[in-house]
């Protein structure tokens, strides 16, 4: 059966909106990347076939398929193809997923999966206010009694559903940070974080290379002084919440073929990809069914998987999902999650997938598995397998 292997993948620290990357357009955000990825393994960018790029809020400055402009951004040959895909949170999950499918049935044999996010420059939600009318239309309102749907008051109601409290959430997001600082301080994300130019708080220019959201010496007590946000005797707060950030990620797909031509060694496979979809009122339960798909079809079961990436869109998430799973919280986000490094929308599924593959690799870790919830009770689900 044909093959798709990833021989690469690497992302930009992430910038805290208003942050070391405000200054940066997320079209040259998103070639940065690129243009990276295809330099550290000396490929003739002439042989990339297509970008498939994620990208959430496609409107000003990511409007207009960002996936192809960042291709010509980077300096690629205007033979390079580019799209941009929006399957919300897990956008760039999913462009990985469409970029293996093209190699694997043929119709291309490189091709680089990724996404961007300028939270800064392009404001969450912007994109629902072009046009007298509202996003989602009269029977959806119909349907579901409402004319919009809460991501914050989905995270309450799994809280509520699961029984988890206030202080199973801070300690999840305390745990994010300190895993994601350990991380950083061990300097085991300097392999996949291409440095780029930034600016500081001062607005001086830096050479941006370490993750902005992770907040050092965080205690349960500060976290518990911090307001609920959707609802007034609730769990959920911007500190066991993800951040609104600024980042961009890329992984190189190709054949195993191609990778021996080329003198690449590939990293790992992609095993098996499953989506889920729910109830889009509390929205964030599909990575559950997601996980159940993938481990069903991949004849694998939750006791074969030595990694989970759960994302980290509200700790009530992952907190659930381990539940049901009855995964302890030792294999999942061991370097931390989006809670302390940011979710830059369109970028978060490639940056997790980046970090998912470099500890496979440093770790030895046979299989892996990602997941993410999405705006509309959606969900991806990858496994990954290493390649020894």
């Amino acid at each position: 059966m044909p093959e798709a292997v990833i021989v690469d993948a690497a992302r930009t620290a992430v910038g805290r909106r208003g942050g070391a990357l405000r200054d940066v357009h997320p079209v040259d955000l998103g070639a940065h990347v690129l243009r990276g990825l295809v330099e550290r393994n000396g490929i003739d960018p002439a042989l990339i076939e297509d970008v498939v790029f994620g990208c959430v809020t496609q409107v000003g400055e990511q409007s207009s398929n960002v996936g192809r402009w960042a291709a010509l951004a980077a300096g690629f040959p205007e033979t390079v193809a580019g799209t941009t895909v929006d399957r919300a949170c897990g956008s760039s999950q999913q462009a990985l997923t469409f970029a293996v499918a093209s190699v694997i049935a043929g119709h291309s044999d490189i091709v680089i999966a990724g996404g961007v996010e300028s939270m800064t420059r392009v404001p969450m939600g912007s994109q629902r206010n072009n046009g007298p009318g509202k996003a989602f239309g009269p029977s959806i309102a119909e349907r579901y009694g409402c004319e919009g749907f809460s991501q914050g008051e989905g995270a309450e109601m799994v809280a509520e559903r699961w029984n988890l409290t206030r202080t199973q959430l801070d300690e999840l997001a305390l745990e994010s940070h300190a895993r994601a600082l350990a991380a950083t301080e061990a300097g085991v994300l300097s392999e996949q974080i291409l440095p780029i130019s930034g600016l500081t708080k001062e607005g001086e220019s830096q050479d941006f290379r370490r993750d902005e959201g992770i907040r050092p010496g965080g205690t349960l007590e500060k976290l518990g002084t911090l307001p609920t946000v959707f609802k007034e005797d609730g769990v959920v707060t911007a500190g066991n919440s993800s951040q609104i950030s600024d980042g961009a990620s890329a992984l190189l797909v190709m054949t195993p073929e191609r990778a021996r031509d080329l003198g690449l060694t590939p990293i790992a496979r992609v095993h098996t990809a499953a989506l889920a979809a729910t109830d889009p009122v509390i929205m964030l339960t599909a990575p559950i069914p997601a996980t159940e798909k993938a481990l069903k079809k991949s004849g694998l079961s939750a006791a074969d998987i030595g990694i989970f990436e759960v994302n980290e869109a509200f700790a009530s998430v992952p907190l659930a999902w381990m539940q049901e799973f009855g995964v302890g919280a030792d294999r999942v986000n061991p370097n931390g999650g989006a809670i302390a490094y940011g979710h830059p929308l369109g970028a978060s599924g490639a940056r997790i997938m980046t970090d998912l593959i470099h500890h496979m690799r440093a770790t030895d870790t046979q299989y892996g598995l990602q997941t993410m919830c999405e705006a509309g009770g959606q969900a991806n689900a990858t496994i990954l397998e290493l390649i020894r």
